[in-house]
């Protein structure tokens, strides 16, 4: 029998991918998973206005039955991914996401294909090229880790006729961006690793004087730990200064706290 997939937090984070480990993913699942075969890319279809990740409560704890579906019990992905691009893990055995169908010969995709469901409407929201960025990047790394070509990244809708997500992403065009990440070519980072002033990019985990530095500028308590509260005090400046609001303290973000104190 397979393990449940206990290195599904550390590939994106290796990626440089902000990683929120949603609590008991570890051993969440319908039992182990099978070999890893590949992909199947999801949205949520859940409303844009509802925040970043609103869906990964349903996903965690499953649905009820709806109009010609029926009920699911969760989890019903290994990720969602939020509208800032953040991963958030949720489980690390099966889950009931892909449904009957089949993709270059495989048919049992809820065991055997890694679930990813981002947060989208599915109706014509835009996708933020900060979230299909982290898309493609989570993708690649997942392929890179379990040694599988581009190729066995689907979309729900290549796997059934009967979905049509991800929609608004062609998944020719997607896994040619997989493929670029995966050969080295992708046009940039995703957030520098530090601004021409040498200070870090800041994300929730860090520690230290320039956590220290930005608690200060954005008006938080200064205990030089990077969490939950500093990441939505963080984001609430972000949205004021319109930035990104991912919660995370880049070159941008640090270029306008610098305008800030330039002009108080």
């Amino acid at each position: 029998m397979m393990p449940f997939l206990s290195w599904l937090a550390d590939v994106p984070r290796a990626a440089g991918l902000k990683v929120a480990e949603q609590p008991g993913w570890k051993t969440r699942g319908h039992g182990p998973m099978g070999e890893v075969k590949g992909i199947i890319c999801h949205h949520t279809a859940s409303n844009r206005n509802k925040g970043n990740a609103p869906s990964i409560g349903i996903v965690t704890e499953g649905r009820g039955p709806a109009p010609g579906a029926p009920a699911l019990t969760g989890p019903l992905s290994a990720y969602v991914l939020g509208r800032d691009g953040t991963v958030y893990v949720i489980g690390a055995g099966v889950s009931h996401h892909a449904g009957s169908g089949q993709y270059r010969g495989i048919t049992a995709g809820n065991s055997s294909m890694i679930g990813i469901e981002a947060e989208n409407d599915g109706i014509g929201e835009p996708w933020l090229a900060v979230q299909r960025e982290a898309y493609v990047r989570l993708c690649a790394a997942i392929l890179d880790r379990a040694k599988l070509p581009t190729i066995m990244c689907c979309g729900h809708k290549e796997w059934t006729t009967r979905k049509i997500d991800p929609a608004g992403i062609d998944m020719v065009v997607f896994r040619r961006d997989i493929d670029a990440v995966r050969n080295g070519g992708i046009v940039r980072p995703l957030i520098p690793k530090q601004d021409a002033q040498k200070r870090p990019t800041l994300r929730r985990g860090a520690s230290g004087p320039d956590v220290i530095a930005l608690q200060n500028a954005i008006g938080v308590k200064a205990d030089g730990q990077f969490g939950p509260g500093t990441e939505s005090t963080l984001r609430a400046y972000q949205r004021a200064h319109h930035l990104v609001a991912d919660g995370i303290c880049g070159p941008a973000c640090w270029a306008a706290i610098d305008s800030v104190r330039a002009a108080a």
